[in-house]
């Protein structure tokens, strides 16, 4: 159960208005890798967990904290928004069509924070596509689901540091050092979660219950150059012993096929599929 405190996490303040910068804002909201989406796949990863409080508590807490992210962006977007007014919109409109560079320049407001949503924040991201469910990774393997965890802290970190970099507002910058600390501190916390369930597992290749005499292990380390050239050869990846220390990289200089080419029957006359080539 949830219940709302009306302070906020960190402060959202803006020195002024700035529709142009809230657009840009909405990907860190509800992109693909914004506060949506890692606010409801830790919750549902969390909701999901089966016989163990400790990490079910880890996802329910980290969480229950990313929807405080996406009310203070929310709150950010909102006061970034102030002022805004459908003649703005219309002037801006006119500017565009009469001068294409300043059309290519500026990227310009979301005619929705106007029409649709009335100034305030979308559950959509910078170009208006709708944030979806799509987005989350919720598996029930929580090894499996930290790494997707600790993906989504990256890439969001990532898109939150350009944001940083491209705004001239030291109100919108200190929220968004808020934001950037807390990406930080979250993806420690799922390496370390993810460094104890391998130490657990003594295995880190998901999923780590998997008979490993039912897959075939002739290839199981494998490296295969299917490109010009080898300058991935000298890689981890290509030689050495395996992070699950069960096997040592082979590289394949020239992989062969292991199979015949494929042949398929022609397809019923009814079907009108690709005639039979003789």
């Amino acid at each position: 159960m949830f219940y709302h405190v009306k302070e906020l996490q960190y402060e959202a303040k803006v020195s002024r208005p700035d529709p142009e910068y809230a657009k840009k804002l909405q990907e860190v909201l509800g992109g693909q890798w914004g506060e949506i989406s890692v606010m409801m796949q830790y919750l549902m990863q969390g909701f999901n967990v089966r016989a163990n409080k400790k990490y079910r508590d880890l996802l329910l807490d980290i969480g229950t904290e990313e929807i405080a992210h996406v009310e203070i962006l929310s709150t950010l977007i909102a006061r970034l928004l102030d002022g805004t007014s459908l003649e703005a919109l219309e002037a801006q409109e006119n500017a565009y069509k009469t001068d294409p560079a300043v059309a290519a320049v500026l990227g310009g407001m979301n005619p929705q924070h106007a029409i649709v949503s009335g100034l305030g924040a979308m559950p959509s991201d910078s170009v208006g596509n709708r944030w979806t469910a799509d987005y989350i990774i919720s598996s029930g393997n929580l090894l499996a689901d930290f790494r997707a965890n600790l993906n989504a802290e990256s890439q969001g970190r990532l898109q939150v540091a350009r944001l940083y970099t491209i705004s001239d507002d030291p109100l919108v910058k200190d929220t968004l050092s808020f934001l950037l600390a807390r990406d930080t501190a979250h993806q420690n916390q799922w390496i370390e979660a993810i460094n104890e369930l391998e130490q657990q597992a003594q295995d880190v290749v998901v999923p780590t219950t998997f008979p490993r005499e039912k897959e075939l292990q002739a290839v199981s380390y494998d490296f295969y150059n299917t490109s010009r050239g080898n300058a991935d050869a000298d890689g981890p990846w290509a030689q050495g012993v395996a992070p699950d220390g069960r096997g040592q990289f082979n590289y394949v200089h020239q992989p062969v096929p292991y199979g015949d080419k494929a042949k398929l029957s022609p397809a019923p006359k009814d079907v009108y599929d690709t005639p039979p080539s003789y």
